[in-house]
């Protein structure tokens, strides 16, 4: 593919926090260095929409730099869900999109958003049933849209490494392994309570597919069976969550990961989250192991002013926003890699379409298959594995954490074991 590349108009759908944490100043970046042309930001909270224009971080980062809001912000609140149709209809056809809503919604937005033939780059999980997965692959194939999922873990240089590593049979074959992610208490206090609520979603599906991705994503050993348990709570608001998960995943070999989840450290301790990743290898009468400490990188800082917490681990791996050779700051890290990957490869791809117009949709096609198989941006149609997962999670969970499996063929199928 040619490497040069053409402005995108971009349009973020959701105001929420990872669009101020990472998505929107990654798209400031890019715009800096010409991937990327107008951005416009979708959601039907004003108050969402005003905060980010009016952060005092983001404009110290990216001086002069703005959004146009949708609605516009004199206009108030919206009570329409698909507010972002407003904007795909002033833009014309393959430019990019970003998806950052609340898991359940992003199925009926993808479709909205595919049929205005844009390319795509959703937050992780792309959808919650396999089905749907496959029909956003053929879709987005059909008329030429890349669509990119931000597992952004595919792009720590940990997995990268590790990655290699296996695929060399450096490091055996994986047996045994734990993971966990524990998200700040905080959360429950957030939008969070909206929309995390039991018949959505859970901790698991929200953080633990970051962990199943990337021992598929390391390993690319399929899983089998899965089975979670849940602890509810109560938020704020009063609406009932599963604030904690527990998931245990069998892969084809018979390996086993177990996966710990919760919105629930605490909001006084060093970290940002508790993380991490501990693998277990067989080889030639000999064993091998694989240890991620994803929380915990090395750097303690301790501040006298001008943070919430005078003593902090501080991960400076996955998104930082630090000094560079031009003006305010620039984001750095695997968040940022993860991100422009996406918004990058679509750039490229147009950039080729308009050197070659009579051969548009065979040069994006050619495009999302080479990204298939190449493996390291997740698309439908290498990470659907994920989908399964996350709908033999469901499945679990809401059966007292029964045994769910995946039978895979000519259409993959998820059922209770037992049942």
């Amino acid at each position: 593919m040619a490497m040069n590349y053409k402005p995108l108009d971009l349009t973020v759908i959701g105001a929420g926090m990872i669009v101020h944490d990472l998505l929107l100043p990654v798209s400031y970046h890019l715009q800096r260095l010409g991937y990327v042309g107008n951005i416009t930001v979708c959601d039907m909270r004003v108050s969402s929409l005003k905060a980010l224009k009016e952060d005092k971080e983001l404009n110290m980062a990216f001086p002069g730099q703005t959004f146009t809001p949708c609605p516009d912000i004199k206009d108030g609140d919206s009570q329409d869900k698909a507010v972002y149709k407003k904007a795909l209809e002033k833009k014309g056809s393959h430019q990019a999109v970003i998806i950052a809503l609340p898991d359940q919604l992003h199925y009926p937005v993808l479709k909205d958003v595919l049929e205005y033939s844009q390319h795509i780059l959703c937050v992780k999980p792309l959808v919650l049933k396999y089905n749907q997965s496959v029909e956003i692959e053929k879709k987005a194939l059909e008329k030429g849209c890349f669509v990119g999922i931000e597992y952004h873990k595919r792009f720590d240089r940990r997995s990268l490494l590790a990655r290699k590593h296996y695929q060399q049979g450096d490091m055996g074959e994986f047996i045994m392994g734990e993971a966990k992610m524990i998200e700040p208490y905080y959360y429950r206090h957030s939008n969070f309570q909206n929309w995390f609520t039991c018949e959505n979603t859970d901790p698991f599906v929200y953080v633990g597919c970051h962990y199943v991705d990337l021992t598929y994503f390391i390993t690319g050993l399929k899983p089998v069976e899965v089975s979670v348990s849940g602890v509810k709570g109560k938020f704020p608001n009063g609406k009932e969550g599963f604030m904690w998960a527990n998931g245990r995943v069998r892969f084809e070999n018979g390996a086993i990961l177990s996966v710990t989840d919760g919105l629930g450290y605490p909001d006084e301790a060093g970290g940002s989250n508790d993380q991490c990743l501990n693998m277990f290898f067989e080889g030639d009468n000999k064993s091998g192991v694989l240890s991620h400490n994803d929380q915990f990188r090395g750097v303690q800082y301790g501040f006298v002013k001008n943070q919430d917490k005078p003593f902090q681990y501080v991960n400076p791996d996955f998104f930082r926003l630090v000094p560079w050779e031009g003006e305010g700051l620039k984001p750095v890290g695997y968040g940022y890699d993860s991100v422009a990957a996406t918004i990058m490869t679509a750039s490229n791809i147009e950039s080729e379409v308009a050197a070659n117009p009579s051969k548009a949709l065979e040069i994006r096609k050619n495009a999302i298959v080479e990204a298939n198989k190449k493996g390291l941006i997740a698309t439908p149609a290498n990470s659907s594995v994920n989908e399964l997962v996350q709908e033999a999670a469901r499945l679990s969970i809401l059966n007292g954490g029964d045994i769910a499996i995946i039978e895979y063929g000519a259409e993959p199928t998820v059922r209770l074991k037992h049942k």
